[in-house]
Order: C-alpha cells, then structure tokens, then sequence
C-alpha cells in the first residue's frame, strides 16, 4: 500500500503553464478608469519588464530560469500522498489524494512565485519590494525570497491577522522583512482609511493600496503579489504539473480536483494544469472552495473592478464583492479578498470550473479530521478545500461510486493554533455575508462602457 508519491529533482517542471492558451476565449484586457485598454507603461512603475510581458502572454509554456529551478529545488518536487486513513475514517470508496505544498520553506505553496518575482526584479535593477499579505503565508514566502535573492521587503499586514498571527511577523522578520499593521499612517491610502475607519480590521484591497502606492513613488522599489494576477497563476502550475505525473505514478486520474480559493493562486496552481485536460476533452471537474463568509465567486458579479480599495490598480474583469468590501475578520485571513483572480473568474463565468462555499465550522471539522488522520494540521485556509473534498468523498460513501478525488494541501497550520484554539472553545461560529450588504458595496462598482 503505497502512501507518497516522489518524483526525483531531475522531474522539476522545466516550464510554467499559461492557461490562456486553452481558454475559450481571449482575457478581457485591463481597464484605465477611463475604460480603455491599459498600455503596458502603465504597469512598468511597479514591475519589472519579464513579469509585464508574462502578465500578457499567450503562450502555453513559459520557460523557468535554471536559477529558479535551482532555489526550487529546496523543497521540489513536493509529495503526492494518498490518504489512506481518512479514506477509512470516512468509509468512502474514494480514492483520496492530496498535493502537499506544506513542506516549502514557508510552509505553503506561495514561494513558488515569490521566488521567480524576486528573481525578475532584481534581474531588472530593483533593490526593495513592497507587498500586502492576509494570513502571511504570502509576506513570509516573500520575505523568503527577498533573503535569498539579496533584496528588502516591505509588507503591509491586514491587522485583524497581524494581531491574531504573532509567529507569522515574527517569521517574515526573521527573514529580515519589515512588517506593518494595515492600515497604516505610513501612506495615504492608509490614512484616508483610518480618518474614515479608525478601527477597521483592514482587508487585502487596502493592504494592496498602500504598497502600491509606496511601489509606485519610489524608483528602487517594485510590487510583488501573491495572488490574482495572471503571472502568478503561471507560476504556481508547477504544482499541478507535478501532480499529473504523481497521479500515473500512482496509476490513477481525479475525476475532481479541488483547491481553496481567495485570490485564485492555490486553485489555479493544482487545476489550471487539468484544465489543460479538460479543454482536449478530458472529463475531470474542477472546484473552487471559498467561505461562506467572503463568497466571491458564488455571490459576486463577473464585472470590471479595482484590484484595490482605493482605486490605484488597473480594472480587472473578475468576480467581485465590491473593492470596498471588508469582510469579517474571519479565521482564514488568506480567503478575505474582494476579488478573485481573472482567469479564475473568466473559467467561473463559462461554466468550465465549479465554485463552492463552505462554512467555518465545516472547515474546521474538517481541518481536525484531517490532522487527526493524516498527521498534518492544515493551514485554514487549506480545510475548507479538504472540507469539500470530504463532502465528495461522503457522497461516494451513499452511491457506492470509488472516484478518484485530489486536494491540494496548499500550507500547514502551524502558525494557525490561535484560530484552531477558538475552534476548540466554540468561540467560532458560522457566518455567511448578508446578500443586502453585497448588494450595498456592488453599489460602488465602477462605471465601465
């Protein structure tokens, strides 16, 4: 009974994957607020050339730098592991698989594009990087990246989980990044927030409007985002690249693949690869899982939006809740953006890729359930994938029917106790957005055509 499948350094993925190749049709482009395309000389102030012409690319392979591949192999190629022991604690005929990106450096899938974004700009003359981070599993993968690479990094935390994630600041610290509380007095965004909100938990659009800002006033100093952007998505197919071939090594193909999904990256990063599949007719279903509390595929609307609170980002055409949105300060601070990435939004929008919500509670069982199986405590972010994986796998249970179902575990939990302890206290509860105040911040949407 084999539990791992490894595939040896020599089996690192030489290319990213570009969805866009295999979409349906063209990316709706990005939107100046005057609702015309964008030159890319608008992008060139916060990043460098190759991330640019990534950002627009169509074609379907993108070579990795030997210099990345190097860094990459740390920690790549990570284990595909069968869960043998929740399959038998669900009693399902599931065949369950999960991508663990929880042994990178940082502890989640984020580094495999901090890495190549650090890459780029330092090939590009940057000497510091500002960025904004939810849960910190992104503001430390970058912190990562810039130690190693020889650069500064600035991020911007959403309060409510620079207070609830003490050891996520202490770890981008120790990786010598400076780390702040968002909103901050330190931009204007952020005191324009302040003067309005003073006790505000803060929220990934805000977080972004001021390191973008700070990016955009300074000539040494680009952005780099973890998530929603089409070069991130690229970068993050390594993961289901690698899982294609564990999964024959195993002898066996999903018929469902699922990923958490906030800004988009972990999903994009364990499915776009299937997609591929899919689009040369393929039947593997794909899903997205979100909270009920910050539902932006399920609830949202597929609109041009900002890709930040207060409006300095390019219009994005992406499923939305609004940029002002501020969600509840939820556990899972990775999964409170507005927004969702666009080549995510546009598979939604077409019917190609399947969107779920899930409760907190739930995902917790979940989280629980899983660590008490597996071993691993997963990040929260990472249970609500599992719980739906969970979900399919029950259900096979009640059919009977053995389909093959792939998660991807895209962090650990280690520095996530606080919430699993509120979990343990009943101090957590289930929360889903009421569609009234949706509908209120949907009011705020740009006008566009």
């Amino acid at each position: 009974m084999t539990t791992k499948f490894l595939l040896p350094e020599s089996e690192l993925p030489t290319h990213w994957y570009n969805v866009v190749a295999d979409l349906p049709s063209p990316p709706p482009p990005p939107l100046g607020p005057d609702g015309k395309p964008v030159g890319l000389e608008a992008l060139a102030a916060i990043f460098p050339p190759a991330l640019i012409e990534q950002e627009v690319s169509a074609e379907r392979w993108i070579a990795i730098p030997e210099e990345i591949r190097e860094i990459y192999r740390l920690w790549r190629p990570t284990p595909l592991q069968r869960a043998h022991r929740l399959e038998q604690a669900l009693g399902t005929p599931a065949r369950i698989y999960y991508k663990n990106e929880s042994v990178s450096p940082a502890g989640s899938h984020k580094p495999n594009t901090s890495i190549p974004q650090a890459w780029y700009n330092k090939a590009a003359g940057i000497r510091r990087l500002t960025t904004e981070t939810g849960a910190g599993q992104w503001g430390c993968s970058l912190a990562l990246a810039g130690q190693l690479l020889g650069l500064e990094v600035r991020v911007y935390m959403v309060r409510v989980s620079y207070e609830q994630k003490p050891y996520r600041r202490s770890m981008m610290q120790t990786w010598g990044a400076e780390v702040f509380a968002s909103p901050t007095t330190l931009t204007n965004a952020g005191r324009q927030t302040l003067e309005k909100h003073p006790d505000t938990p803060g929220s990934l659009g805000i977080a972004i409007s001021e390191a973008v800002e700070e990016a955009a006033g300074r000539a040494d100093t680009n952005y780099a985002l973890g998530s929603v952007l089409n070069h991130v998505m690229h970068h993050q197919t390594i993961i289901g690249q690698e899982a294609r071939k564990q999964m024959a090594l195993a002898g066996d193909y999903p018929d469902m693949v699922f990923g958490c999904c906030g800004g988009g990256s972990n999903f994009a990063g364990i499915a776009f690869p299937f997609f591929a599949d899919k689009a040369a007719g393929k039947a593997v279903r794909l899903v997205a899982v979100e909270p009920t509390s910050c539902p932006t595929l399920t609830k949202g609307v597929y609109a041009y939006d900002y890709g930040d609170a207060t409006g300095l980002t390019p219009l994005l055409k992406m499923h939305t809740l609004g940029h002002d949105f501020v969600p509840p300060g939820i556990h899972a601070g990775g999964l409170r953006y507005h927004g969702a990435a666009p080549l995510v939004s546009q598979l939604v929008d077409a019917g190609l890729v399947e969107a779920v919500a899930i409760p907190q509670l739930e995902t917790f069982e979940a989280g629980v359930q899983f660590a008490r199986t597996e071993g691993i405590v997963p990040a929260p972010e990472s249970t609500h994938a599992i719980a739906a994986t969970i979900r399919a796998a029950k259900e096979c249970a009640k059919t009977g029917e053995p389909k093959v179902l792939l998660v991807n575990l895209s962090g650990h939990g280690h520095f996530d106790m606080s919430s699993y302890d509120r979990y343990f206290s009943g101090s957590l509860q289930n929360y889903e957005y009421p569609d009234e105040a949706i509908t209120e911040s949907l009011r705020q949407l740009p006008k566009v055509g």
